[in-house]
């Protein structure tokens, strides 16, 4: 939290965006125990569980609340299945027909277990671990919405935007709608922080980028910071790399993520002085472990660090890396000083 106020700290806090996940075996056993993952989700008290594992276990600074960002189609009525090895697969909603059968009538009913799992883990948290809420952007659910399923380019949704740009907006609308409300909720449970997560952010070119990721987040942050004005927002935009810098200016989001691809050099220089700065080792050196992921964590550190700086991943931690990598990239953090 003092990180991000911008208050001098002796080290860089840490967390890693899927921390709790199926690298670790203790997660992997409560997993086994439900039947998919939706009702895992939904279920407070395992996801209160596996939230809890990595900061039990690497101690990080922060838990962040485990669930998925496509528990808001859900929340809006729409069917929402995860299959084994394959990834999400939902109803497609490609028109307005379509569109006009999702709503928020019961949004709060069926996505209400998140809430409670943000309850529990107040209370369960030690006290110095900031508890971390979070939603994706608009644009990056939209593109699941849309196509049914991951796509490599966001063709489904990139199409209905240029063929249809006012239809497109009515469910972006939607969904800013449903996230503004979800994220309060998660607020009013007990979260500190909220992060955003616009995966596919950089499918965009620059004009449509405007419109479908920063005009969604700045009324999302808007919205948010009229009801809670002491709560920061850390906004994730993967892959928009020289738009970076305008990212915090024009969504109003106190700090910035940053995927692996950007230059060091670039976030001190252009997106530092404007908001806090949150990245950026490559998943893949948590995989590799050794000297090379120390000596870029290392590099990390010096460059950004310690002030206005969160240390993360680019991305997700995958599932084939081992726990003792992890463990020795917390210890390293932790011994480094300013």
């Amino acid at each position: 939290m003092k990180a991000l106020a911008g208050m001098e700290v002796d080290r860089p806090p840490f967390w890693i965006m899927r921390q709790a996940g199926r690298y670790l075996p203790e997660y992997r056993a409560v997993r086994a125990t439900t039947r998919d993952f939706v009702s895992f989700c939904l279920d407070s008290e395992k996801a209160c569980a596996v939230t809890l594992q990595p900061i039990e276990r690497f101690g990080m600074d922060a838990a962040i609340l485990f669930s998925d960002i496509l528990i808001v189609p859900h929340g809006l009525g729409q069917d929402v299945r995860f299959v084994e090895g394959e990834g999400p697969r939902l109803a497609p909603v490609t028109n307005g027909a379509e569109l006009a059968a999702l709503t928020m009538d019961r949004f709060h009913e069926k996505v209400g277990p998140v809430y409670e799992t943000v309850r529990l883990l107040a209370k369960r948290l030690p006290g110095d671990v900031a508890l971390i809420g979070f939603a994706g952007a608009p644009w990056t659910v939209a593109t699941y919405m849309v196509a049914g399923q991951g796509t490599s380019e966001q063709k489904p949704a990139r199409l209905w935007a240029y063929r249809d740009p006012t239809g497109f907006e009515t469910l972006i609308d939607l969904v800013t709608t449903a996230t503004i409300e979800y994220l309060a909720a998660q607020v009013e449970a007990g979260a500190e922080v909220l992060q955003i997560f616009d995966t596919w952010a950089g499918s965009l070119p620059e004009d449509e980028m405007e419109r479908w990721v920063f005009r969604p987040i700045a009324r999302i942050r808007a919205a948010l910071k009229a009801r809670f004005p002491h709560v920061p927002v850390i906004g994730f935009a993967k892959g928009i790399g020289p738009a970076l810098p305008l990212l915090a200016p024009a969504t109003g989001v106190e700090a910035v993520g940053i995927d692996p691809t950007v230059p060091l050099g670039f976030v001190r220089d252009q997106v530092q002085p404007t908001a806090v700065v949150q990245g950026n080792l490559d998943p893949l050196l948590v995989v590799s472990g050794g000297k090379a992921m120390h000596d870029r964590i290392e590099t990390i550190l010096r460059t950004l660090g310690p002030d206005r700086f969160i240390f993360n991943l680019g991305h997700g931690v995958v599932p084939e890396t081992p726990p003792e990598h992890v463990a020795a990239l917390a210890k390293q953090i932790r011994d480094w000083h300013r």
